[in-house]
């Protein structure tokens, strides 16, 4: 895959919404496995715009786990290396091309601190950055969505397909993701779109049913077959199903061994209606993260693993994007049967 001039031009406009000006100087983070595409995408369309560019490439580390890791946002390829990370602070734009991505890494807080600002360029094939565009109504809904959920008690989802869960948002860690920077010290994820909270422990309970035309984004696929989570304190206790979807969800979660891994990461719903549910099928599996599916229009999103605000910390994770559900803050309905409200909507 390589580079051309309409991904240029679509990153170009990107890195414009997020300030980049002539004489800014612009570090471009890749590892040995990085897309090169992107890689070299975001650093001609960073000169485009007169940055001061430069390459910091790190090695991918090796596995740890007995697994294949995916779709983390939580990159270890940094390694804590103090010149990378003194490198990177000292930027004005960071253009985070890791595989993974640095939004949960451990260096994220050193980098930020020295006043860069870090866009997370998801890992998708260029095209589906440029494909999904830009929403200029995004900020104002997505900054909407924080709202509600900040000052909301309770949230409640449930669906036609048998999901019914109950999140407490009380001392709740909530975020919106527009994908844009806000000035020095602030990170965003390109796609954007994604109003979510991270719960604090002993805050949900319920069942959770994927049904078909959902996804599982560490394995990049449609939920096939029912699978029932019953979720007790936090903690998945039970999963359900006879079909291969199933079975992979067990399989997966006790390749890690510990009981985080089946414990409730965050929650939240997607904002973006340029993006699609359905364009992952549309693409090898490689060459997609799944981005573009967490943050479709009215999806509601569940993820499983690791947990700062509640105190839990593992690899095992799955982000499971969910169709057709009815999403409540309090008493007042977010999405509706897969579709936002009137007042999220453009």
């Amino acid at each position: 895959m390589t580079t051309e001039w309409r991904f240029i031009e679509a990153f170009a406009a990107h890195f414009r919404r997020c300030a980049l000006t002539a004489g800014e100087t612009v570090a471009v983070l890749s590892e040995s496995q990085s897309r090169r595409a992107l890689v070299e995408t975001a650093r001609l369309a960073a000169q485009s715009l007169g940055g001061r560019v430069f390459d910091v490439v790190v090695p991918t580390p090796p596995s740890a786990h007995a697994v294949p890791i995916r779709s983390t946002g939580a990159s270890q390829a940094i390694a804590q290396h103090p010149s990378v990370i003194a490198a990177l602070a000292a930027s004005d734009l960071v253009l985070d091309c890791t595989v993974e991505g640095l939004l949960h890494s451990p260096e994220l807080g050193q980098i930020l601190g020295g006043g860069a600002r870090v866009l997370m360029i998801s890992n998708e094939h260029p095209e589906v950055l440029e494909r999904i565009g830009w929403d200029a109504d995004m900020p104002r809904r997505v900054e909407l969505g924080y709202e509600w959920i900040s000052t909301a008690a309770v949230m409640h989802v449930t669906s036609a397909a048998g999901t019914d869960l109950t999140v407490q948002l009380a001392g709740a860690s909530a975020a919106g993701s527009t994908g844009i920077t806000s000035g020095p010290g602030s990170i965003a994820h390109w796609p954007g779109g994604l109003v979510a909270a991270f719960p604090a422990a002993h805050s949900v309970d319920g069942t959770i049913v994927l049904a078909p035309g959902d996804m599982n984004l560490t394995f990049n696929t449609l939920i096939q077959s029912p699978v029932t989570l019953h979720i007790v304190d936090d903690h998945i206790e039970a999963i359900d199903g006879d079909g291969v979807d199933a079975i992979l969800f067990r399989s997966y979660l006790s390749a890690f061994g510990d009981r985080e891994s089946y414990a409730t990461s965050h929650v939240g719903w997607g904002m973006n209606q340029q993006a699609r549910w359905d364009s992952s099928q549309l693409y090898d599996r490689r060459e997609t993260w799944g981005t573009e599916a967490r943050v479709y229009a009215g999806n509601f999103v569940y993820s499983t693993g690791a947990n700062e605000l509640a105190g839990r910390f593992t690899a095992g994770h799955f982000d499971l994007p969910m169709r057709e559900c009815t999403i409540t803050l309090d008493e007042r309905e977010v999405v509706r049967a897969g579709e936002l409200v009137a007042e999220l909507r453009a």
